[in-house]
């Protein structure tokens, strides 16, 4: 009988609550395979599914974190070192190669044979079955892999690498501070990588923002959804708050402000959410608003902790990730967010907490913030194309 192994990885190492993790990836699996004819199975080892759509099961695996491998694997009754090596035989049938090697792994450690020994035994069957194949452990065009646990065997041959991380919830939920850029949607790729479930903010600032501006956010969404199974999107409009800082403050300081202004906001939806971080695509240096001295100035206005998955990162790395994830194409068309109208020619880089404190309090942003919040739009965005039109 065929059937899909998925292997845990980094999941194992969590022993006293390695039920919770496993559950929760059987829960988003669940979710995620919503619609499909299966049957699911596991234990603190491994996971299993039966099904007839194995190819599209697996491109389902492929984007589900906690997952470290997939494999298809053939399930034998027995663990019986005869009946495995018939089943080896009949299936490599189907193989082109010309050398290989055997690797077992013994879980049932009554079994009669160690590990080396149903290597060799099997090695041995094949070879007296295909006279042309020969031996070679360091670089085989096949490798066999062999698991022997409790009263069954498995036999696989092909292994598709998962994602890895965490099942997305395992760690809580975080708001991750989604522009139309390059660096955001990698950062929350990241955070979802280790178990965080996120939500995403965004600031438009119509009529100086478009709204293809803002549809480039939701495509970024969509894809993010992807590894998240859904993803709520909070709209914040930011215009009234924009043009205040615009009109009453210095200009080298207009970007450390807008970005105060940007956390108190993001910090107050995160904690109706019960999000317990923000997180953001920052990475040190790369722009006026990423030196350290404006970071601890920025982040002064909040209580809740800012994860930055990409702060060490440069732009390099950065873009290689957004191509692997799939966001960079839609990162890089050519819709201005709010991060990027106003920016004054000289930023200042090392701002004076004092002076963004009096600069602050030329404008009534606390009243503009509580509008800003209270007439925001919450959209509900999944993977389908056109799944971001559910307003909550």
């Amino acid at each position: 009988m065929k059937l899909i192994m998925i292997k845990y990885g980094e999941l194992t190492t969590k022993k006293d609550n390695i039920n919770f993790f496993l559950s929760t990836l059987r829960d988003n699996l669940r979710l995620a395979l919503a619609g499909f004819d299966y049957e699911l199975t596991y234990d603190k080892n491994r996971m299993f599914i039966k099904a007839k759509e194995e190819e599209a099961i697996i491109k389902v695996l492929t984007n589900t974190f906690g997952i470290h491998e997939i494999t298809i694997a053939h399930e034998l009754t027995s663990n019986d070192i005869e009946e495995i090596g018939k089943l080896l035989t009949y299936l490599l049938k189907n193989y082109a190669f010309k050398s290989f090697k055997v690797v077992t792994k013994r879980a049932n450690k009554d079994y009669p044979l160690t590990s080396m020994e149903v290597s060799a035994k099997l090695g041995g069957m094949v070879l007296k079955a295909f006279k042309d194949k020969k031996v070679d452990i360091h670089t085989p065009e096949l490798e066999i892999n062999v698991e022997i646990r409790n009263n069954k065997g498995y036999l696989y041959f092909e292994k598709i690498k998962g994602l890895g991380g965490y099942p997305v919830g395992t760690l809580g939920k975080g708001l991750l501070m989604l522009s139309g850029g390059i660096d955001s949607p990698v950062a929350g790729y990241m955070a979802i990588k280790r178990g965080i479930r996120i939500e995403a903010i965004y600031f438009e600032s119509p009529p100086h923002t478009s709204e293809d501006a803002k549809n480039k956010v939701l495509a970024l969404a969509r894809i993010l959804a992807k590894y998240n199974a859904y993803l709520k999107v909070h709209i914040i409009k930011f215009t009234e708050i924009q043009e205040a800082i615009y009109q009453n403050c210095p200009k080298e300081y207009l970007i450390t402000i807008m970005r105060r202004m940007m956390y108190r906001i993001a910090e107050n939806i995160a904690r109706k959410n019960n999000a317990k971080v923000i997180i953001n695509g920052e990475s040190v240096g790369q722009v006026a608003s990423q030196t350290l001295t404006s970071i601890g100035v920025i982040n002064a206005v909040v209580k809740i902790p800012v994860l930055r998955p990409v702060c060490c990162f440069d732009k390099i790395e950065i873009i290689n990730l957004a191509k692997q994830i799939g966001t960079y194409e839609t990162s890089i068309l050519p819709y201005e967010d709010c991060c990027t109208i106003f920016v004054p020619e000289h930023p200042v880089i090392n701002p004076k907490p004092k002076l963004t404190e009096e600069y602050e309090a030329l404008i009534p942003y606390a009243d503009l913030i509580k509008v800003a919040i209270e007439t925001r739009e919450t959209i509900k965005v999944n993977t389908q194309i056109n799944e971001f039109d559910n307003i909550l």
